[in-house]
């Protein structure tokens, strides 16, 4: 299997702060261990801190900066770019502070390194376990996709709207298989890298428009997403599986149909996609489990940690879906 593992994110918000947290609190338990009482305690962590925040800070501060190109490396050639500058920076802080600094007591330059290597390991290991654990939302995510495109409902309904339109209205059939062709071929592609929004729009569109020739005048679309840009990055299949339990749990229980809003904008470097759709009590119709909702948390925390969320409420016979995330542009 192929290796897709990645180094962290340095310019993401969630992990710089899990990052100082688990090398602070690395750092309180380096020095409890060397500690015979709670006041040598408090001196030790004192002693430790002065040294390792700046190297702590300046680290990030170059991994933040390196990560543009850091990411473009292989995963094992990139952690070993990040431990040669960790111990690249740490080397100099240490001959800063032994020739300008009155540290008599620092331990010797190789025992530094070698907890600095330790530490950064740890650190590591932690975000590979971390996107370890989320990644199989990925290609749970696309299965799911597909199994609801094999939906006998779906795909019965949609077979025989096209049939209906072959002799009357030849080009629009022609252009709803090419429709169903599209949707197959995205979900059955190895969805792990973020795709332009102007893409996954254009997949809503397709998906939209067949179930726009079963429902008919039942299924209306509101569209705001002239504030939208298209080229910010998100994960694939976002949207488009909230569009799916929109029409099934929003619009197909109602005999008179409804209306699906979708509106896109951004507000300080932030990407918000607000959908909503009609709601009701269900009453014989299947009611949603949520997955879908799990799975895109799941993909959002993935790619974009702490800086992304997602929130649903049901209030007034409507259901809304708010997906924030930051901004983020295609590298030229």
């Amino acid at each position: 299997m192929k290796n897709t593992s990645q180094i962290p994110n340095f310019s993401n918000l969630g992990v710089i702060l899990r990052t100082l947290i688990m090398v602070n609190s690395l750092l309180a338990l380096v020095a409890f261990g060397l500690s015979h009482s709670w006041q040598s305690f408090f001196i030790k962590i004192s002693t430790l801190s002065t040294f390792a925040q700046p190297i702590l800070l300046i680290c990030l501060f170059l991994l933040y900066g390196c990560y543009p190109l850091s990411k473009k490396l292989a995963y094992r050639h990139a952690v070993l770019g990040v431990l040669s500058l960790v111990l690249f920076t740490t080397t100099g802080i240490y001959a800063f502070f032994t020739q300008f600094w009155l540290f008599n007591d620092l331990p010797s330059l190789t025992r530094i390194l070698f907890g600095v290597t330790l530490i950064s390991a740890v650190v590591l290991y932690y975000f590979y376990l971390h996107q370890r654990a989320y990644s199989p939302a990925i290609a749970e995510a696309r299965l799911q996709a597909l199994q609801a495109r094999i939906r006998p409902h779906f795909l019965f309904n949609s077979i025989n709207a096209v049939l209906s339109l072959i002799r009357s209205q030849p080009k629009q059939a022609e252009t709803a298989l090419e429709d169903m062709a599209d949707l197959f071929r995205v979900l059955m592609a190895d969805n792990r890298e973020l795709v332009p929004l102007a893409q996954e729009i254009a997949l809503c569109r397709q998906y939209l428009s067949l179930e726009k020739l079963r429902l008919g005048d039942r299924l209306n679309i509101e569209w705001h997403i002239d504030a939208m840009p298209p080229d910010a990055l998100i994960p694939p299949l976002i949207l488009q599986p909230l569009l799916e339990n929109a029409v099934y749990h929003g619009i197909e229980p109602l005999p008179t149909g409804g209306r699906v809003r979708i509106h896109i904008y951004t507000q300080q470097k932030e990407i918000h996609l607000v959908l909503k759709n009609p709601y009701q009590l269900p009453n014989g119709h299947h009611h949603g489990n949520k997955i879908a909702l799990n799975n895109i948390k799941e993909r959002l925390t993935l790619h974009f940690d702490l800086e992304a969320s997602l929130k649903s409420k049901q209030a007034d016979g409507e259901y809304e879906v708010h997906i924030t995330l930051p901004h983020q542009k295609q590298a030229l």
